[in-house]
């Protein structure tokens, strides 16, 4: 079985609107119904629990509810770090889930569903243990050292940028969130890279998507561009 965690407990103070960006509605839906419907379209999942804040649980919950999503699992409160929401979100789905079953972690603010690469990725979670989409650079990469001067250029074949989701065995992250020490815990913010810390090799599977994070107003407009005929 597959699992979606789809997460959505960010308080939004970086976009400055009067609710979190995944809840502010494009074309009378909040952001995050999208994928939530998209998810529950695909074949591959099996069930959807939602994550996120404590005071929009009962909103997040009468969408999930009107939209009738099939797969839906119900929502759970996230906690005061990423990793405290994700364990809350594991502790949901630990009554159904089974140790060889996989969980995808989706950030509501990643608004896309790559299904071609989701697909890949299960396969390479259950051949491997974990798995995450990522976007191949095209451009050159640099680093830079504290005062904003370029230092090195960075092989760009070796860098990818994050995306959504990140699919592992259920088990073995249960296990590493309900046994990581919480002020430890607190140190991660993204599940891979609390899974890397504990030696569970990730197999990376680019995405073609335009991998666009909505944090800050411009990440909205964009994103209302590529809404039709694109993401949707």
């Amino acid at each position: 079985m597959n699992y979606v965690l789809l997460m959505m407990g960010g308080s939004g103070t970086r976009f400055g609107a009067d609710r979190p960006k995944q809840f502010i509605e494009v074309e009378g839906q909040p952001v995050f119904s999208y994928i939530m419907d998209k998810y529950d379209r695909f074949t591959q999942v099996d069930g959807i629990a939602l994550v996120c804040h404590e005071s929009w649980v009962d909103y997040a919950d009468e969408w999930a509810k009107k939209l009738r999503i099939a797969n839906y699992l119900g929502t759970v409160a996230g906690g005061s770090t990423r990793s405290e929401s994700v364990r809350n979100g594991l502790a949901h789905l630990r009554l159904l889930a089974d140790d060889n079953d996989i969980v995808l972690i989706h950030d509501a603010t990643h608004p896309y569903l790559d299904e071609g690469a989701t697909a890949l990725a299960i396969e390479a979670t259950r051949k491997n243990g974990a798995a995450t989409l990522g976007q191949k650079q095209y451009d050159t990469v640099y680093r830079t050292d504290a005062e904003g001067n370029l230092t090195e250029v960075v092989p760009r074949e070796e860098i990818v940028s994050g995306a959504s989701p990140e699919l592992f065995r259920f088990g073995p992250l249960y296990r590493i969130y309900t046994e990581t020490p919480e002020e430890e815990l607190a140190l991660f913010t993204s599940a891979g890279a609390l899974a890397l810390a504990n030696g569970i090799p990730m197999k990376v599977i680019p995405t073609d998507l335009v991998n666009l994070k909505i944090t800050y107003r411009h990440d909205m407009e964009l994103f209302q561009r590529l809404f039709h005929g694109y993401y949707f």
